[in-house]
């Protein structure tokens, strides 16, 4: 069953920045939707109260701008996106690797999470045992608030993952200081260790991998989470551990994914059919009215007809440097499947960043079904989206796996590695991960091979600029690409653009925060 979250309006957000949960979402599978006026006493008496509330935090990740503004921070700073407009929170300054604290996207991105964060930790003030036991539930009824519970932490950790993903040294507020003061600033180092912590107590209590409903999160994707971070450990707290990212990723591809044989069926409206792919995803669907969703990546890429994104016709934004297709054999279907290139009508090269025909775009999102039958629209805008954004998906955990094992992680082995490359790449060439059509050999595998093949893989899903950073690409000269550092043929620029300042409006609000080194 798939997981549908309807808008919030202005009134509750507010009602919510001020820690009264005060909801009007809700499930598919629910009939009754809280007013805006009922208290928290109320909401929180049944377990149908409780679902609503988790459920509405995950709204504000899904139709809030949060997924919009953060894929341009992740793909706008690379190769792999360049954008004609520059009112998507300023993010000109993104490819020329050269914003500051006063980014409008730094800082919707930075105060979203925050606000996720806050909506969490008064979920479980409302959650703890002393609570729940106070409200008569039945030891049933428990087991499934404490679920939601866990799930609820899990969202917080994702939230503190991308802030330290992002800012580094972020604010660290907590349940237990909510509404006292304004929270200390935690050191990345330190905040790896809270989420790392949490991730693995709240294992027990989430859904076992594959049983929940879609769209919420269970004990795969907690260790997804777990993989990645381990992954980039080094980036976080000045010690690798890619044994653990070894150990993480394979229970992840143990729990019984697969991979769906057809790459393009990822990324299409009914994508919710991909269950045994799909880990965690940020669902959409039509008949909620928001331009955040992903109707963005598919209305977005330059050039796109509605012919083929199965909307209307394209916003002529977001194109990909030159350096992005020369990593296929070709600029279309014919060899690599997932070079879903549109090429009509535009330049291989990107001359000049704010012209929508420099550079080729891509219709990897497309609102359409398996058969290409178009989606009937359920709203006023006739032109929303219904793809769900894979968050993680079964390919990375291959990934990541391979080249934790290249880089020296023990638990895993090259043999095992390179199989689980290559069924991406059977998938990738032949529509059949067990085929050998694109098979590489054990001396191709290398670092240099991976970090390639996850931008063939994994292109305009918001990882690009995380694993730049971890490749040391991003801002030195050992990897340039158009327009990187604002020159046409790319340069170095400060390594400070690893990661994203603290936003100026926060500096200024709390006096705990210090901002982060050379910015």
């Amino acid at each position: 069953m798939k997981i549908t979250i309807y808008k919030l309006n202005s009134k509750v957000f507010l009602l919510l920045a001020l820690a009264l949960f005060s909801f009007s979402s809700c499930l598919s599978d629910l009939d009754k939707m809280p007013s805006n006026d009922i208290t928290g006493t109320k909401q929180y008496s049944t377990v149908e109260g409780y679902k609503q509330s988790m459920v509405s935090i995950f709204s504000n990740l899904a139709y809030g701008s949060f997924l919009r503004y953060y894929w341009g921070m992740q793909e706008y700073t690379t190769d792999e996106a360049v954008s004609t407009w520059n009112d998507d929170g300023g993010n000109a300054v993104f490819h020329q690797l050269a914003w500051s604290a006063d980014a409008p996207a730094i800082t919707y991105v930075y105060s979203t999470m925050l606000t996720t964060i806050t909506y969490c930790n008064n979920y479980l003030l409302e959650s703890t045992d002393a609570k729940i036991s106070s409200r008569g539930f039945n030891s049933s009824e428990t087991t499934q608030i404490k679920q939601f519970k866990a799930e609820v932490r899990y969202l917080r950790a994702y939230s503190f993952w991308v802030l330290m993903d992002l800012y580094g040294n972020p604010p660290f507020p907590t349940e237990e200081t909510l509404g006292f003061s304004a929270p200390k600033q935690i050191k990345r180092k330190d905040l790896f260790t809270f989420i790392e912590s949490e991730l693995k107590a709240i294992e027990p209590d989430l859904a076992p991998a594959r049983t929940n409903e879609w769209g919420r999160p269970d004990q795969a994707a907690d260790w997804a989470l777990l993989a990645r971070m381990y992954l980039n450990a080094k980036i976080y707290t000045g010690t690798e551990d890619y044994t653990d990212a070894i150990t993480f990723s394979k229970k992840v591809i143990d729990a019984g994914y697969s991979l769906e044989n057809n790459y393009s069926w990822l990324f299409l409206g009914d994508n919710h059919l991909n269950t045994n792919e799909f880990i965690f995803t940020i669902n959409y669907n039509n008949s909620n009215e928001t331009w955040n969703g992903t109707n963005f990546l598919a209305l977005g890429a330059a050039g796109v007809p509605a012919s083929i994104n199965g909307l209307s016709g394209s916003w002529n934004n977001f194109r990909m440097t030159e350096q992005i297709p020369a990593l296929f054999p070709t600029a279309d279907t014919t060899v690599d499947k997932r070079a879903e290139f549109y090429t009509t009508g535009q330049n291989l090269k990107v001359e000049n960043i704010t012209v929508s025909t420099d550079g080729y775009s891509a219709y990897k999102y497309r609102n359409v079904k398996r058969d290409g039958s178009i989606i009937v629209q359920n709203n006023s805008y006739n032109n929303l989206s219904d793809i769900d954004f894979p968050v993680f998906r079964l390919a990375e955990m291959y990934l990541i796996y391979a080249e934790s094992v290249l880089r020296g992680g023990t638990g895993g082995d090259i043999t095992t590695a390179l199989q689980y490359i290559n069924k991406i790449r059977g998938r990738a060439y032949d529509n059949n991960p067990a085929s050998t059509k694109g098979n590489i050999t054990q001396n191709q595998l290398t670092l240099d091979f991976i970090i390639k093949e996850r931008a063939r893989e994994l292109y305009w899903e918001a990882q690009r600029r995380t694993d730049l950073v971890r490749f040391n690409l991003l801002t030195t000269a050992d990897y340039l690409w158009a327009w990187k550092g604002n020159a046409l043929a790319g340069k170095a620029v400060d390594s400070k653009y690893n990661i994203f300042p603290i936003p100026t409006s926060d500096l200024l609000a709390n006096p705990n925060l210090v901002q982060n080194d050379n910015y």
